[in-house]
Order: C-alpha cells, then structure tokens, then sequence
C-alpha cells in the first residue's frame, strides 16, 4: 500500500467534521474490509482532487518561491509500506528454518527523524526542512539498539529472538519502525547474518499552554532519546497559579535498559500545590515471552490533599492531607513447559511473583488509613502473541496488537498498626483478533481484604473493548470502537471515591464534587482517517458519545440513578516522525450536569492522552486490586 498523497483540499474540509462523518459512514456501509495489502498505487477518488494534486505537483516542480516552497513541505513520492495483518506465528514459522544456527555478525542500520524510508534505505532527505530536523536530532547509537536485541554475534539464535526483538524496538518510544532482515543470500545450514534496520521518531518534544485573562501557563519540555543514548527527560513549569503558591514544578528523568540488563531506573521530583512527590525506583519487566525473571524495588515519599466523601448540601469540595513513606519491591520467575517440537517455542508461561510493600503514614485525614506491612503473593498462567496492523492508536505506523490470555491468583497478608487481615483477589483476561472481525478485550478482576470473616475493601471490576476491521472507501479509512467498563465498590472505606471525569467516564467532562462507590461506563467513537496531510500532521476526524452510571453506597445500584451522557465531534492531528502526543480539538456537549456545581453544557478542549489503549498479556507484580 503506498502512502497517501497531501491534499489541500481539506483547508475546506477542515471545518466540516460532520458532513465528513457522514460522508464516510454513508459510504463505508457495503465496503468490505482490507484483509491484504494492495500493491498499487493509491490515487484520490475524485477527479476534484486528481487535478488539485497534479497542478500542486507542477506548481512544486517549478524555479519560483511558491515551487521551492511547495517541494519543501509536500512530499509526492509513494512509499511502500510493509504487508499489515501479519499473525507472530506465521512470522515465526518464516523464521524457524533459522532456529538453533549461528550468528555471525549483525549489521544495524539506524535511520534518522526525516526523509529516510526503512523499507527503502536508499532514501535521503529531499529538502531544506528534513535537513534541518535531522540537524537537530540525536540519532540513536548503534549499541543502544544492540543492546534491545535478545540474541547475540557468534551465539545460538534461539526461537522467537528475532520477531520478539523487532517488536521490542518497534515500541521503544523513540523509535517509530523496526525491520530484522535475514540475508538469504548469505545463509548456511548452520550459520547467518541478520540486519537490524530502525527508523528514530524526533525525540525533543513539548507541550504548553496559556490563558491570556490571568497570565497563568504551563511549559513542558521533554526528550525521548538525549544524545541519542535512550534516557529520557522530562520537566513541566506551571506559573502565575491562583492559590496557595503561584509556581509548580515537576521533573522525571528514566534511564531505559542499563547496560544489556533490561533494567530501566525511574526518578521522580514533583512540587505542585497540592501534590509532592519524592520517588526512585529500578525495574525490569517480563519484557519478552521468554523472559524468565522480573522485578523491580524503590522508595517514594508523597504528601497530597485527598477529597473527602462528599454530603448533599456540600457545594464546595471538602480536602484533608496524607502524606506516608513507601518502600516497595517485588520478584517473579517465569517457567516455560517442555516441548518436543524442536525449533518450537511454546508461548504459554507459568509466572510466580512475591512482593512486600511497606507504608509508613505520617499524616492522615481519617482513622481509616494505618501504617502497615504488606506481604503478597500471586501464581498465574499467560499466553501472548502479536499481530502487527495499522490505523488503530497510530496514523499509519506499524502497530503490535497484544492477543493472548492470562489468569492469576493473589493472596496476601497485611500487617497493620491496629489490625491485621488476608487478602484474596483474582483475574482473568482475553483478547482475539482477526483481521475480518476485529479486535475483542474482555477482563474480570475481583479482590477483598478479609478479617475475622468480614470482606473489607472489596472490589469487582468488569472491562472489555471492541474494535471493527478497518473499513477503506478510496483514500479514506474508518474504524468503530466500543467500550465497556464497571468498577463495583464492596465495603469500601468512605474516602474510597470513584468519578466519572475525562478517561474514567465522559472524555471533557469535570465534576469536582460528584463522586460514588460505583460505576458503570459505556464509550462509542468512530475514527475516520482522510487522505489529507500538511507538514507530515495527518487528520482524522472523531465522533464520539458517552454514558456513565454512577451511584454512592454498598447497596445502590447505579441503575437506579439517571445517567449521565456527552457528545461530541472533534479532529485529531499526529505526525508519526514526531515526539508529540496526539493533538486532539474536541467540541462536546453534556444533556445533564450536577445540581450544585457550576458547570458548562458546552465545552471546546484539547486532550492529548488516547482514549483506548491496548492491555498487554505479560504477567505484571502482585497487587491488590485497584480502586479507582
């Protein structure tokens, strides 16, 4: 499939979202879904576009300041792109006739920010712009990228290194594309050359902000890959607050796979109002399928204002402070079972995990929250694969779509200054994908603290998620998402409080003093992909509507109480070759909004985080349920 032509017809588009979204729902409904790449060269559906495109190209190729102006920003050359829908099984029955030989030398080809192609490395920055950007750009270090790999020169390549090493690097944050290329030509009966090639996403990124009425703002700075040797910055500046200090500041600094060790160390200083922060930590997780041990141990001092169960006749928020100590670490070892298919790898684990967290309270708000000594353990069962895809989170990037399934078992015993209890907990988690019927999640979670045979703390949590196939009408691509979450409180204390604001109910939505003990969401969007693109900034339109239950007690339902809902239509701008977030414009509208809180029906706002995100199937540290 090539890459989509930049189009300026959309600075006409651009403020019709709606009739875009009919448009492609309209003529989505009898397209039947892309299964295989097509070869072909993509052309606009229109003959409107046909012309705009090929006066644009003329235009572009001509010696005046518009010409060179054009040729510096669009880009009119197809790019071939790697097949989509590929099973990691079928990638790894390409690769087992290589099982088991030796590795004579491994060439890696890292590729810079701008103008390279990794499926053509022959490519070179075309313009004035690319140049600049890559003048800019730390290019990863060779040994950075060696030391992602899970095979080694002049060692044994065992089943799974090599597809699990390309999706190890594919989701690095500062790389945007992975391929390991076996060379064929060069292949014996018991030896092999392989070729690493990676293309860096520009890692120097930032956001902010500013309110023109009160000259309050907000800097963030951070960079993905400084000096192009993997750590990783961050600091964020707010100023000109309103109360009780008008500064903020946070800084987090992470140093990813020290050495060859897999072991990354995270640092965390944060000052805020109402929100400090001290934290280190080292961790390595079961990054791969064959990884046989994970773990992680730290230390964070936190002090922060925590809301209070609100009452009827509250009409302002009610705060009380914490602050504690917390020393946390945990271990886990991994067991595979034997196989007598030789150059098979099973993908089924056996994981056991301990951890011992303990908590030191030096100011609470109630009597609820006590120092305490937590001691736990859990026993599971994972199997992973991966898909890779496009158009799913991403603008066109390859994507790693986690399939698989895991169940564990937690137990624990706690340790606390006034009481001691156990602690029992459970979960289970699913997903299948097919590139005709889509994507399916589905997860339950449940977990209690146990005294003197009451269940304390409880929780039950259902979740799933549900994508379509991808849907193609010429240049434009659409995708539904469907999701489904209920977090269900069982004798929890009273400061335990749920809220359905932005990425827990409605996205945009932000109620202060509207809280509950349970939950219950339901999230629609449709993602409609154009054919436009400026400066390497694709566009994609968003459709969304929300519904959220919410009700407060052991024994309300959330079914007994009136729902709240949001609507609205949006754009979402990314370039892939950037450290940005997603840049998303939203314009939502809410029917039905809080009693005593004084709050917009209507609201325009930005949000970069996603809204859906992909749940992987490694086996995480044992823990208690959460809460939130």
């Amino acid at each position: 499939m090539h890459r989509l032509y930049p189009n300026y017809s959309f600075l006409l588009r651009l403020f019709m979202p709606g009739l875009l979204l009919l448009f492609a729902i309209n003529g989505f409904a009898q397209v039947k879904p892309v299964i295989k790449p097509d070869t072909t060269i993509v052309t606009d559906t229109t003959r409107f576009e046909d012309r705009v495109m090929r006066n644009l190209k003329e235009l572009s190729e001509r010696k005046t300041i518009m010409g060179k102006l054009l040729s510096s920003i669009l880009d009119f050359t197809p790019e071939n792109e790697a097949a989509l829908n590929l099973d990691a099984e079928l990638i790894e029955r390409e690769y087992e006739k290589h099982n088991y030989k030796v590795v004579r030398t491994i060439r890696v080809i890292p590729l810079d920010a701008f103008g390279y192609s990794i499926q053509d490395t022959a490519r070179v920055p075309a313009n004035w712009i690319e140049k600049t950007g890559n003048f800019f750009h730390a290019k990863t270090k060779k040994s950075l990228i060696r030391n992602k790999l899970l095979f080694e020169q002049n060692e044994t390549l065992e089943p799974l290194a090599l597809v699990e090493s390309e999706r190890l690097l594919r989701q690095t944050d500062y790389i945007l594309d992975a391929r390991i290329i076996v060379n064929e030509q060069t292949t014996s009966e018991d030896s092999l050359d392989v070729i690493v090639i990676t293309k860096d996403v520009f890692s120097l990124g930032g956001s902010g902000s500013f309110t023109p009425s009160s000259g309050a703002g907000r800097l963030t700075v951070r960079e993905l890959n400084f000096l192009g040797l993997g750590h990783q910055p961050e600091v964020t500046y707010r100023f000109n607050q309103n109360r009780p200090r008008p500064w903020e500041f946070a800084g987090r600094y992470s140093i990813e796979n020290i050495g060859r060790s897999y072991i990354t160390a995270d640092m965390a200083y944060v000052n805020e109002n109402y929100y400090q922060e001290k934290s280190a930590f080292l961790r390595r997780d079961f990054y791969a399928t064959n990884t046989r041990y994970a773990g992680a141990a730290g230390v964070s001092q936190v002090e922060e204002r925590i809301l209070l169960p609100p009452t009827d006749a509250d009409t302002i928020p009610r705060f009380g402070n914490l602050s504690y100590t917390r020393r946390d670490a945990w271990f886990g070892r991994a067991f595979k079972f034997k196989t007598y298919n030789l150059g098979y790898e099973p993908r089924g684990r056996m994981i056991i995990g301990l951890r011992v967290i303990d908590t030191n309270y030096k100011t609470i708000p109630t009597d609820n929250f006590q120092s305490n000594q937590l001691y736990l353990g859990s026993v599971g069962y994972s199997v992973r694969k991966y898909y890779k895809d496009r158009y799913l989170f991403g603008f066109g990037r390859t994507e790693d779509i986690p399939a698989g399934s895991i169940v564990s078992v937690t137990t624990g015993y706690e340790n606390a200054t006034l009481t001691n209890r156990r602690y029992l907990g459970a979960s289970f988690a699913f997903a299948r994908y097919r590139p005709t019927f889509g994507y399916l999640y589905g997860n339950v979670t449940y977990g209690s603290f146990v005294n003197d045979g009451s269940w304390q703390q409880g929780l039950l949590q259902f979740q799933s998620l549900y994508f379509t196939r991808l849907y193609e009408n010429g240049n434009w691509k659409l995708r539904h998402y469907i999701q489904g979450r209920a977090t269900f409180g069982l004798n929890r204390n009273p400061e335990d409080l749920l809220s359905i604001n932005n990425n827990d109910g409605l996205r945009g939505f932000n109620s202060t003093l509207l809280r509950g003990s349970k939950r219950l969401t339901l999230n629609y969007e449709a993602n409609l992909y154009t054919p436009f693109s400026f400066l390497g900034f694709k566009l994609a339109t968003v459709a969304f509507a929300d519904v959220a239950w919410l009700s407060f007690g052991n024994k309300t339902s959330p079914f007994k109480n009136k729902p709240y809902t949001g609507y609205g239509l949006g754009f979402r701008f990314r370039n892939e070759y950037l450290s940005f977030s997603t840049i998303q414009i939203l314009f939502s509208f809410y029917p039905r909004l809080p009693a005593n809180e004084d709050i917009s029906s209507f609201k325009v706002y930005e949000a970069s985080r996603p809204y859906y995100d992909f749940t992987d199937f490694r086996f995480e540290r044992p823990g208690v349920a959460e809460f939130k």
